[in-house]
Formats: structure tokens, sequence, C-alpha cells
């Protein structure tokens, strides 16, 4: 059983350690989470010694593996989550995020599995990013950034990275969602915006901090 502190610090270093080849540094970890460099050491240590994270003074921090399995059972009930509120109360994907940072939180294995089945074992959040399953398993699929694609590629909208509830409305307001198909009409060289048309827009400009935030499948 882990506080409600600590498991946020869990599922903070699993989702840093994820562009880092697992390893996150101290001071990361502090920005991340708005919080004091000495109080991080301080909750690292208390972790190291409950097994979960692998702690030397001026190292970078490492979960242990079962470290990395309760940080990746708490992303999993946060997925969950979002996922029952947009598609069994209709909640709006820009709306999950909060109710679903309080709901993970709850220590009831029965509770997210009854959740799992009423909503057929989704593999996918609202944004499109992998739920692990009930071992901390998270399968990884093999998706591009909007941005690297290329004038004249058809592509599909499979997830959305680095959201916001700013950034998702941002995109409701633009017609854009997941399963989206799209064409890119063409590039700008100055500026790396995107000239793209789908179903209603017929030359719709976005720009680089869209389209970088963009996963999408040819």
């Amino acid at each position: 059983m882990y506080s409600l502190v600590e498991e946020n610090y869990l599922k903070a270093l699993y989702l840093l350690s994820l562009d880092n080849d697992g390893e996150v540094s101290v001071n990361d970890l502090s920005k991340h989470l708005d919080i004091k460099m000495p109080t991080v050491t301080s909750m690292m240590k208390k972790l190291a010694k409950k097994g979960m994270v692998q702690y030397e003074s001026y190292k970078p921090l490492r979960l242990s593996e079962e470290g990395h399995k309760v940080a990746a059972l708490i992303i999993r009930k946060h997925r969950l989550t979002e996922m029952y509120l947009v598609e069994k109360m209709g909640f709006g994907w820009e709306e999950v995020h909060d109710i679903a940072e309080q709901i993970e939180h709850i220590q009831s294995p029965a509770f997210f599995a009854k959740m799992d089945a009423l909503l057929g074992h989704p593999e996918i959040d609202p944004h499109g990013s992998p739920i692990p399953d009930k071992n901390g398993k998270m399968m990884w699929r093999d998706y591009i950034k909007l941005c690297d694609c290329r004038s004249g590629d058809e592509v599909k909208i499979t997830a959305v990275i680095n959201t916001s509830d700013d950034f998702l409305k941002f995109l409701n307001g633009k017609a854009i969602s997941l399963g989206l198909r799209l064409r890119i009409e063409s590039l700008e060289p100055f500026d790396e915006s995107m000239v793209v048309s789908y179903k209603g827009h017929k030359a719709e400009t976005l720009s680089k901090a869209v389209t970088e935030r963009l996963l999408v499948e040819l």
C-alpha cells in the first residue's frame, strides 16, 4: 500500500523515464512535479528503502522492477477511468484528466476490473495512449508524428501526446479527433506549419506546435 503522494512520484518517474531510456534526474523530476529538490530527494530515499526506486547520490533515478509495475498499474487505473468517463458517462476528452487523477488512487482491484469489463477491455485511452494490462505490461504501437509526414501523405490521427485541456479544446474547435483521416496539402519551410484537408475543412493550417503533438499512421 502506498500513499497518494508516493503514487504520484512513481507515476511521474514512469512517464519521464519513457523518453530517457529508463533514467530520470532528480532535477527533472523536481521540475515536473514542481516540488523542491530536497523534498524530492527525501522521497526518493524513502521509496528506495521500499524497493521501488534505484537511488544513488548524483546519479540518475531508475524505477526497480516492482516500482515499474506499481507505477504502470496506477497509469492503468487512470487511463481506464478516462475511457469510462468518455465512453459511459459522456464526458469530453478534455474534461477527464483531473477526475481520473483522483480516482486512480482508489485501492480496489475489483472496482477497476469491473470498469475494464464494462468497457470491453480497451487497449487505448480516449487520447490514444496505451492502457497497461493487469500485469503492468504496456503495448506500444509504431505511430509517427504528423510533423514528420510529407506533402501528399494521407494519414489517420491515432493519438495525442502532451495533452492539456486547452490543447484538446483547440482540437475540438478544429473538429480534429482520433480516427480522423486527413491529407497533407503543403508544408511551409519557414515555420514548419502544415496545410491539411479533411472532412469539412479544405485548407486548415496547423502550426508545428500542433503537428508535433499529433500521432498518426499512414
